[in-house]
Formats: structure tokens, sequence, C-alpha cells
């Protein structure tokens, strides 16, 4: 249903506030640069700081600015089932082709809760639905038999995995029909994965890098792999280079050093450090990137 390079798209803001020109001029970027569909309110759209007023925001503006040209994907998970019930339907109503919906954190569900989670989720709001497991964020690791059985659910269509364990990744793509999505969740493995038969990747790179990370994945797509492995080997330093600090903070500053965007990021999280800051540049200057800011 869903593949090659998704953005995990960040939020920009203004004097704090949710900056709704940059974001349209967002959106139009990434179409003009060949990304294969948007997802906003993820963790790198920093979801966990906006409010519900502001995430419900974000997306009615993606989905009306994109205006059914590429999929929208919007970010409507919670470590509330309930929550994320609300955030879900939001979605269908605003339109979204489907929801990305993350294992919830901080409670430290058993694989049966997870389960049963996700299965409420989709048995409420009839709308394709991306689960999303990034264990690093969350405290928790849903295994590759719950998502296998998640996967039996008709509207649960996909998983976006982030563990960094290819075994794990291998056993989700083994066990589960092709119609089901795996999308890699990690820059650095998009490739191996999409080798093994993940479908494409969600991904923090392309809010830097758009082009080539839609390259990459449609090569591997139609099978050039000599293609994308050059493609990937070009993206690993940057790769690296977005998680020099807590993700979002280097891509919002590569964003911002684009001029596509105010530099602005919300507590808890804070700029990042001059010396990391240096590092960044001189990464996206190798791969040809103009800074616009200083």
């Amino acid at each position: 249903m869903f593949q090659g390079s998704i953005v995990a798209l960040v939020t920009p803001f203004k004097q704090g506030e949710l900056d709704e020109k940059a974001l349209r001029n967002l959106v139009e970027f990434h179409i003009s640069e060949g990304t294969d569909a948007i997802v906003p309110c993820g963790t790198t759209g920093e979801s966990a700081t906006l409010s519900h007023e502001e995430h419900c925001r974000v997306i009615e503006i993606v989905i009306e600015q994109v205006n059914k040209r590429i999929p929208v994907i919007a970010g409507a998970g919670s470590n509330s089932t309930k929550e994320a019930i609300f955030l879900t339907e939001h979605a269908k109503k605003s339109g979204a082709d489907a929801v990305l919906s993350i294992t919830p954190y901080y409670n430290k569900p058993t694989q049966e809760g997870l389960f049963q989670h996700f299965k409420t989720i989709a048995e409420h709001v009839d709308i394709p639905m991306v689960l999303y497991n990034v264990p690093g964020r969350t405290g928790v690791n849903m295994l590759p038999e719950t998502v296998v059985r998640l996967s039996k659910i008709k509207n649960i269509v996909g998983v976006k995995e982030a563990s960094g364990s290819l075994d794990q990744a291998g056993a989700i793509i083994q066990h589960t029909d092709d119609s089901f999505d795996v999308i890699s969740g990690e820059d650095s493995l998009t490739f191996p994965m999409m080798a093994m038969g993940a479908k494409g990747v969600i991904s923090v790179v392309a809010n830097v890098a758009p082009k080539k990370m839609a390259q990459m994945c449609k090569a591997v797509l139609n099978n050039n792999m000599l293609e994308a492995r050059k493609l990937h080997y070009e993206l690993l330093d940057l790769s690296k280079a977005v998680f020099y600090e807590t993700n979002p903070i280097p891509a919002k500053k590569a964003v911002y050093l684009m001029g596509l965007m105010e530099n602005e990021i919300r507590l808890p999280l804070v700029e990042m450090t001059k010396e990391n800051t240096e590092k960044l540049k001189n990464v996206m200057q190798n791969l040809g990137i103009k800074i616009v800011n200083s």
C-alpha cells in the first residue's frame, strides 16, 4: 500500500507557534523533490510537545496542501488507547490516507497489551494503520510474533520497524503476507532492509536530502541494486549526522540551514551545539546541499 521514501516531516515553529506558511512550503518542497508520502506529527514532528489543537492543525494543513498528490500518513499514536482513538478519528475525518500509530511509551505494556491496544484502535476507526515500533524511544519492543498477529487485522497494513535489528525485520517480512508493508524506521538500515523485502522508509534524512532518498528507494524497488548501494553510501554520513543529537534536533537545524524554516525547537529539546552544527554542515556540503543560513 505504501512504498518508497516517506518523509517523517519536521514541524516548523515561529516565535513559539506553528509556522503555517513554512509548513505549506515544506510540503511543496517534498513533492517537487520526489518524496513518495508524508508523515506529519511523528516523533520527528515533535508530536510529544504539540498540543492536541496544534497536532490536529498540522495534520489538516498537510492534507490540505498535499491535495491528494501523494499519500499522507498522519501520526496518531499515544500511550493512552483512548487518546490514540481520538487522534485516529481526527485523522480519518481530515482525509488522511492512513495513520502511523506508535507503541505506547512509558507504560511498558506486555505483548498482549500491545496487541489489544492496536486491535482496539483498528476496531474503532476504519482507516489503514501503520504500526510503529521504536524501542529506543518507548521502552518496549514489539516482537515479530505480535506484529504477525496484528497483520491479520484487515486495516493494519504495515509496520515502521525501528528496532535496529535486521533479524527482527527479517522475521516480520518472512512471516507476513506481501500485502503487509514492512517499512524501515532507521535511515542507515533502509538499503539492507529493502534488500530483504521492506517496501521503503519513513525517513528523517528525507527532510534534508529528499531527492537522493527517493532515488535510492526507487532503485531498490526497480531491482537496480548497484545504483541503490551507491546512493546508500552517499547518504550514510548524513544518516548518522541527523542523529548526532536527539532527533529531531539535527534535522531541524539542517532544514533551517537550507533556508526552509526558522531555527526553533521546543523544550525540553534544545539548540544543537556549535561543534555538532559544524560537523553537520560539513556533511551537508559534502553532499552538495546548499547552506543558506549560517
